[in-house]
Order: C-alpha cells, then sequence, then structure tokens
C-alpha cells in the first residue's frame, strides 16, 4: 500500500492539538490593514481552533500530523 501523501498547502496553515483539532491563523491580516482599528488587528493574533465540522476533512488532508 503506498502511502499517502499531506496536502502541502493545508501543512502551511494548520497545526494538529493535543487533543486531536487543529489550530488556525486568523484572516483579513495580510494586507488594507491602515484602515483597521488597532483593537481588531490584536485581536486577528491569536490562534483560533478549526470549527469541528471542519476536522474532518483537515484530517484527511493531514494523515501524518
Amino acid at each position: 500500500m503506498p502511502k499517502i501523501r499531506t496536502n502541502r498547502g493545508a501543512a502551511k496553515r494548520f497545526t494538529r492539538t493535543g487533543g486531536g483539532g487543529f489550530k488556525r491563523a486568523a484572516s483579513h491580516r495580510r494586507h488594507i490593514l491602515t484602515k483597521k482599528p488597532s483593537k481588531r488587528k490584536r485581536q486577528l493574533r491569536t490562534v483560533r481552533t478549526m470549527h469541528a465540522s471542519d476536522v474532518r476533512q483537515a484530517r484527511q488532508l493531514l494523515p501524518y500530523s
């Protein structure tokens, strides 16, 4: 049986947590930051967990993580 390939795009975006979930970064933090308030940009820095409905698909994209 051949090995399963890891989706490299997903590997750069998500990391596995100890409990089996996935960590992800917040969106809307790449460009056009001058018009966003400091409070919003500060809150977008925090790491979030992936929604439970998306974990199954992420597990298929990252089989060895």
